[in-house]
């Protein structure tokens, strides 16, 4: 899968990145000091590089845990996200994901246990209030795991802190981990849902729906918490069939008693975000119907949203309890 593959010095030697380098004996390995030498150089060519991206092996000295953004949560007092990857394997154009690097390779952090320590102090500040810790912001959470083993390596930590809710963002049907190990009542599987016609034009490279599903139903089976995210919501001209169909489908498919959470949101990007998949993605559609500008986002046209919004909701709260359905309202990019 990888041709090329850059590693910090400091971490030639970490045995998670020797075992994954032992995996691509045929890629040039590429030395550096740090990873922004390649990730963030000027001129890259996204489109280019997303075709045939590099995998650069690092390690992060700061920031593990962020603060989630006002509005990004599943009914917990506090909401925080890590990211154990930076970038994406699948080609989304809705994606902020897009607009946020100017580069298409794929950076993975390998020292792993230093997130689980940052988690703890996180759960610790706290102080009792229920917190929620999202994986898959910055990345899928899922996609690369045969490779990262993130998730396998986390399962035990989440084990360990119950208190504590969190989620694995994704489109994958990578579940080899999940699928073989007891489910945990606080580690919600959470699956980005979309009608087929939006699926095959913008989730390029991603699982049909058909795949998620059946992970889904595996999952279920299993006994996981499992996450439905219709988010982001696309509007096209016939997008009440194509969501009704939708919902009929992931409800009548899915067990309600499985469902941990539903959240909805419509398309938005920050203004810039917005400019930079633009220029990437002129032909795409959805650049160029019903947008509008407001307060340094973008999304549909304040009239058109709303009613999109209302419909979708309408549906949803037809199948589901509203105690689990959590409209998005963050001030963050569609992912």
């Amino acid at each position: 899968m990888f041709d090329l593959i850059y590693v910090e010095e400091a971490v030639r030697d970490h045995p998670r990145a020797r075992a994954i380098l032992g995996r691509y004996p045929r890629a040039s390995v590429v030395p550096c000091e740090r990873y922004g030498e390649v990730f963030n150089r000027r001129a890259q060519n996204f489109r280019l590089q997303k075709r045939r991206p590099a995998l650069i092996l690092a390690a992060k000295f700061d920031h593990f845990v962020l603060e989630a953004p006002a509005g990004y949560g599943i009914g917990h007092e506090r909401n925080f996200y890590f990211s154990h990857m930076l970038n994406c394997v699948y080609d989304c154009r809705y994606c902020f994901l897009q607009g946020l690097y100017g580069s298409a390779h794929l950076v993975l952090f390998v020292n792993y246990k230093d997130f689980q320590s940052a988690i703890e102090t996180a759960i610790a500040a706290a102080a009792g209030r229920s917190a929620c810790f999202f994986s898959g912001y910055d990345c899928d959470s899922l996609a690369l795991e045969p490779l990262s083993g993130f998730v396998e390596h986390l399962l035990p930590f989440i084990a360990r802190h119950p208190a504590a809710c969190f989620e694995l963002r994704t489109k994958s049907a990578q579940i080899r981990p999940l699928a073989h190990a007891e489910p945990l009542s606080n580690c919600v599987v959470a699956y980005s849902l979309s009608p087929g016609p939006v699926a095959e034009e913008l989730e390029a490279g991603a699982p049909p729906r058909e795949s998620r599903l059946a992970a889904m139903e595996a999952l279920a089976e299993r006994g996981w918490p499992l996450g439905l995210r219709f988010d982001p919501v696309i509007l096209r001209p016939d997008f009440e069939a194509e969501y009704s169909r939708l919902f009929a489908e992931v409800f009548d498919r899915i067990p309600t008693d499985r469902i941990h959470s539903v959240s909805l949101g419509a398309f938005r990007l920050p203004r810039e975000n917005f400019k930079r998949v633009s220029r990437l993605y002129p032909e795409v559609r959805l650049f160029a119907e019903e947008i509008e500008e407001s307060d340094g986002m973008v999304s549909y046209r304040s009239g058109r949203c709303e009613e999109l919004l209302e419909f979708c909701t309408r549906e949803i709260v037809r199948r589901v309890s509203p105690e689990v359905f959590f409209p998005c309202h963050a001030l963050a990019g569609s992912r």
